[in-house]
C-alpha cells in the first residue's frame, strides 16, 4: 500500500502534469503544470484539515449524504490505528492521492484561459462541495453504497465526476480565443507519452491498490486494467487509422487513458474477457467523443477531459454491471443473470453527474463573483505562461 501510494502520486505529479503540458500550446505549458502542481499541495492541505474526516468517517443522522467532523486534523490517528487491515495513516495518504490527482483533471478542459487565483478558488471548494460527499456516498457508507452501486477504484468519484465538472467549467469559460480557425495543434508529444506513460504504470496502484492489500483481489484488478488498457489504446489507433488515414500518437496514448478510466470502476469485479471488452468499448466510444461529437456540438474542451474521462467513466460503469463476475468481485451482473446491475450503476452514474454539474455551476458562479475566473483576452493571446507567472520555456 505504500508502494501503491507513491505512484498514485506520481500519476499527478509528474504524470498528469507532462501529459497536459505536451498537449498544450507552448506558451501555456508552464501554467498548467504549475495548476497540476499547485492543486496536489493545496488538495493535501484541505484533506489532512477536514477533507478525509467529512469522506471517511459516521455522519450520524445525515450519513447517507456526508461524513462528519470526528477526524479533523487526524485527531485520534496514531501509528497503532488500523482502517481495515491497514494502518490508517496509509489509508489516509493513499485516498489523499485520489483527492490530489481528481481535481488536477479538470485543468485541461479549461487550459489557456483560466485565471490561477480562480483555478484555486474553485479547487478548493470543488473538493469539499463535490469531491468528498461523491466519495462519501459510494465508498463511506452513504446511499449509492447502500443501493449496490459498484466502483472499484473511482468511475464515479474520480473520472465521471471530473469530467462532468471539467464539461461545465469549459462552457461556463466558453471557447479559446481563435478556437475553431487557429492551430491548437500539442507542443511536444514526447512530454504527452512520458506523461500518459508514467499515468499507466501509476494506474496499477490506483487500480489494484484499491484491494487495499497484496492479494488475489489486487492481482486480478492488476490484470484487468492492463488488458483494458492494451485493447483501447489499440481501438483509438485503428478507428482513427480507418477514418483519418493515420494513426497518431495522440490518438494511442488518448485511447491508452480512455482505457484506464473504463477499467477503474470494473477492475476489481470482471475478468480478462470482461476487461477486453470495455477496453475496446471505451476506445471507440471516446475517440468519438472526443473527435466528431465535440466538433458537433462546439464545445471547447482543450484537452477532452469530458470525452476521455467523463464518457470513459460512464461506459466504464455501466459495462460494470454487464461484465461483473460474482466468484470475482462478489456480484453477479448482466451476463451472469443480474440485469439489474445496470439500472443499479446507470443510478450512481445519474446522482454523480447531477449533483456534479449543479454543485460546480454554483461554485464558479462564485468563483467568478470573487475573483473573475477567465483572463483578458491580451493575456490569453501572449499565454498564461509570461503573464501570470512570469516565466516562459525556450
Amino acid at each position: 500500500m505504500l508502494v501503491a501510494t507513491a505512484i498514485v502520486l506520481m500519476m499527478a505529479i509528474p504524470g498528469l502534469a507532462l501529459f497536459y503540458g505536451g498537449l498544450v500550446r507552448k506558451k501555456g505549458v508552464l501554467a498548467v503544470l504549475m495548476q497540476v502542481f499547485t492543486i496536489v499541495c493545496l488538495m493535501t492541505l484541505l484533506w489532512y484539515m477536514v477533507g478525509y474526516s467529512l469522506a471517511a468517517t459516521d455522519g450520524g443522522s445525515l450519513n447517507s449524504y456526508i461524513g462528519g467532523f470526528d477526524k479533523m486534523f487526524l485527531a485520534g490517528i496514531g501509528p497503532d490505528t488500523l482502517s481495515g487491515t491497514i494502518p490508517e495513516s496509509v489509508f489516509f495518504t493513499f485516498q489523499l492521492t485520489f483527492a490530489a490527482i481528481t481535481p488536477a483533471l479538470i485543468v485541461g478542459a479549461f487550459a489557456d484561459r483560466m485565471k490561477f487565483s480562480a483555478v484555486c478558488i474553485f479547487m478548493c471548494l470543488w473538493l469539499l462541495i463535490v469531491y468528498v460527499p461523491v466519495w462519501h456516498w459510494v465508498w463511506g457508507g452513504g446511499f449509492l453504497s447502500e443501493d449496490g452501486v459498484l466502483d472499484f477504484a473511482g468511475g464515479t468519484v474520480v473520472h465521471i465526476n471530473a469530467g462532468v465538472a471539467a464539461l461545465v467549467a469549459c462552457i461556463f469559460l466558453g471557447k479559446r480565443v481563435g478556437y475553431g480557425t487557429e492551430n491548437m495543434a500539442p507542443h511536444n508529444l514526447v512530454l504527452s507519452v512520458i506523461g500518459a506513460s508514467l499515468l499507466w504504470v501509476g494506474w496499477f496502484g490506483f487500480n489494484a491498490g484499491s484491494a487495499l492489500g497484496a492479494n488475489g483481489a489486487a492481482g486480478m484488478a492488476m490484470l484487468a486494467t492492463q488488458l483494458a488498457t492494451a485493447a483501447a489504446a489499440l481501438a483509438w489507433m485503428f478507428v482513427e487509422w480507418i477514418v483519418h488515414k493515420k494513426p497518431s500518437v495522440l490518438g494511442i496514448i488518448s485511447g491508452a487513458i480512455a482505457g484506464l478510466v473504463a477499467i477503474t470502476p470494473a477492475c476489481g469485479f470482471v475478468d480478462g474477457w470482461g476487461a477486453l471488452w470495455i477496453g475496446i468499448a471505451a476506445g471507440v466510444i471516446c475517440f468519438f467523443m472526443s473527435t466528431t461529437i465535440k466538433k458537433a456540438l462546439g464545445y471547447d474542451d482543450s484537452l477532452d477531459v469530458w470525452g476521455i474521462h467523463g464518457v470513459g467513466g460512464i461506459v466504464g460503469a455501466i459495462l460494470t454491471g454487464v461484465f461483473a463476475v460474482e466468484a470475482i468481485g462478489g456480484t453477479a451482473g448482466l451476463l451472469e443473470g443480474n440485469p439489474g446491475q445496470v439500472l443499479t450503476q446507470i443510478w450512481g452514474i445519474v446522482a454523480t453527474m447531477v449533483w456534479c454539474a449543479i454543485a460546480t455551476f454554483v461554485i464558479l458562479i462564485i468563483t467568478n463573483i470573487l475573483v473573475g475566473v477567465r483572463v483578458s483576452e491580451p493575456v490569453e493571446i501572449e499565454g498564461l505562461d509570461i503573464n501570470l507567472h512570469g516565466e516562459t520555456v525556450q
